[in-house]
Formats: structure tokens, sequence, C-alpha cells
């Protein structure tokens, strides 16, 4: 099969638990080799979404696809699927080879090959040496590293992770998404990842797919979901946004905070309403005659790698991010370039 091509097809694949629709015909392709992540607020359908590909959920109405067959009715031991969960599953009574190979030996495999198979992912994750340890005696981080070596070592086609990082602290948590990043690029299995944290997503994936309430709001690259998100939810969840409403005066040209701005949007209607999107790191703070908005600045806060400071300007209140700090009290003015404004679909 093609790289190029689908190895995962949802077609209007919808799905309700007792009254409430938790899928709202999910359109989705996920090709071979990908690391695509489904990101969103809790309850937004992502993780049934990943237990409908795995075959723990069947779709109410709607077809899912594995290379060309429709596989709704497959259970999930026959999908060419393995999932690692955030409660990691470990058998505790087994040691580190043990759980790995578990999988191995339900197939009959041959002692050499077992072992063979078990030191190559022991190798692949960084635990080698580790095979006689009790899974019970090791981190959070390595138990991790264990459950991803067993749903591995059966060398699935494509690996479902639900929230895998979601137990570890901070700092492990940052380490482990390299090191799941480098996993993916050795072994070119597709990954399907679920997060709830929109740094993880960033980080790590190919495409992101945006949901909320059962529907998919934007499919794209961790790039252009940032920067050319497609409505104000998509803005306002991967990272932090100044959204204000706005007229679309005519192609290229918008008016909000009281002025006339050039933008690179086009395709909307003449004066049609429309949403703003300006990300805080794009803002710049410059003395207040040479200002497009004046303001004045509210509060600062030191934020480590930079301040955020709230601009009080134009019937809004800017969020603006600089290494450079201004005293709350100053009046200050605020440029914005025609590429950091981003032009959205009003919603609602």
């Amino acid at each position: 099969m093609s790289e190029n091509q689908p190895i995962i097809l949802l077609k209007d694949v919808k799905k309700s638990f007792d009254d409430s629709q938790v899928l709202n015909s999910i359109n989705l392709y996920i090709l071979k080799n990908e690391f695509i992540t489904f990101l969103g607020p809790s309850g937004c359908g992502k993780t049934t979404t990943l237990r409908i590909i795995g075959g723990f959920e069947k779709p109410d109405s709607g077809d899912v696809f594995f290379e060309g067959k429709r596989i709704n009715d497959l259970p999930p031991y026959q999908r060419k699927v393995n999932t690692v969960f955030q409660k990691y599953a470990l058998f505790p009574h087994m040691n580190v080879y043990e759980n790995i190979a578990f999988g191995l030996k339900i197939k009959k495999m041959d002692k050499s090959t077992i072992n063979k198979k078990v030191d190559e992912m022991l190798e692949l994750v960084n635990l080698k040496g580790f095979q006689k340890r009790s899974v019970e005696l090791l981190s959070g981080g390595q138990q991790q590293r264990v459950a991803i070596a067993r749903a591995l070592v059966n060398q699935p086609e494509v690996l479902l992770l639900d929230e895998p990082l979601g137990a570890l602290d901070l700092k492990l948590r940052k380490e482990m998404q390299i090191e799941l990043k480098n996993i993916h690029k050795q072994t070119g299995i597709t990954f399907v990842y679920v997060t709830h944290d929109q740094e993880e997503a960033l980080t790590m994936s190919d495409t992101i797919v945006v949901m909320n309430s059962g529907s998919i709001q934007q499919i794209g690259t961790p790039q252009m979901i940032y920067n050319e998100p497609k409505n104000a939810f998509v803005a306002d969840f991967i990272g932090e946004s100044n959204i204000i409403k706005g007229r679309m005066i005519k192609d290229y040209t918008v008016e909000f905070a009281n002025r006339v701005f050039e933008c690179l949007d086009k395709g909307f209607s003449e004066n049609e309403e429309i949403d703003v999107v300006v990300r805080p790191e794009d803002i710049k703070l410059v003395s207040e005659e040479k200002g497009m908005i004046s303001g004045i600045v509210r509060s600062v806060t030191f934020k480590g790698v930079h301040y955020e400071m709230l601009v009080e300007g134009q019937d809004y209140v800017w969020t603006i991010q600089s290494t450079q700090m201004v005293e709350a009290g100053s009046r200050v003015g605020i440029v914005m370039n025609p590429n950091d404004i981003h032009i959205m679909k009003r919603m609602g």
C-alpha cells in the first residue's frame, strides 16, 4: 500500500450513549506511517473515536475501513492495531520480560524468536537490562515504556495511544514526548494519539484533529492549526489568543478596534461580520504615538521566558507577550503586521 493512501478511513461515523450524542458524522482518513493526534477538551469524543478504531466500541451508523476493508464487525484481537492506555494495565505478577513477551507466547512463538523480539523492544524503549525487574518496582515513566514495548512487540500496523502520558509529571512527560516521537520515526508504525494537552499535540504530531462536542473543528499540521485557526474555538483552544469582533470591508482589508487594518485574508463578503484572531506573541508594543492602537498597561506578569501584559485599549483588553517589560500604568502603542491578523467566520 502506498504511503499516501489512507490506512484507516472513517465515513459518517455516529455514536451515542443513552440520549447523548458523542460523535456526530465523523469523516476522517489516517495515512500510513502518520503521527496523528486527536485533540480536544474532555467529552469532545476523541477517546470514543479511538475506541471505535480499536474495535472496543461499535458506531451506531457509518463505517470504519482498514486498508480499504470494512471492519465494523471485526473484534479488537483481529484488527492490526494495539492500544496503550493511560492506565498501563501491566501484569503485576510478571516481570518486564514476561509482560513484553506475553502476546508472543499467546501466538506460540519459539523461545529464541521471543527473546530476540523482546531484546529489540527493550533497546527501542531504553530499558535494556531491565528484563527481570518487577514492574511494580518501576517508575511511572518506565512502566509506560514497558506498556509501549508490549504493544509494539506484536508489530501492529497502527498503535493507538489514549492519553498515555497523563499520569506522568511535567518533566517526565516532556521527555516521553521526545521518546515517543523517536520511536515513531524508528518503527514507521502509524500512531493515533489522544490528548487534551495542546503543547503535547503541537510537539509530537504530523497532523492534529481538533474536536469539540462530537465534531471535527479542524484538521491540519501543527503549524497550520496554530497559525491559521479555522474558528474561534480552535484559536482559543490552541494556545492563547486575542479574539475580537470585526468587519471584513473587502478582500485584504478589515475593521476592528475602531480602525482599519491590512490583512492577508480574502473570500469573505463585503462588510461581513467576522472574528479577528491575533496571537499575544505577535503584538508589538511601541510608544503611544507610533501605535496603531493606544492603550494602558493594566498588569504585568513574569512567565519565565517572557512577560505577559494586559493592555486596555479601544474597548478591548489585549493579552500581549514580550521579552521586554513595560511598567503597569504606562501608556503604550500597539502594532500588528498584516500576516499576524487572522480572519475567521463569526461563530454564533
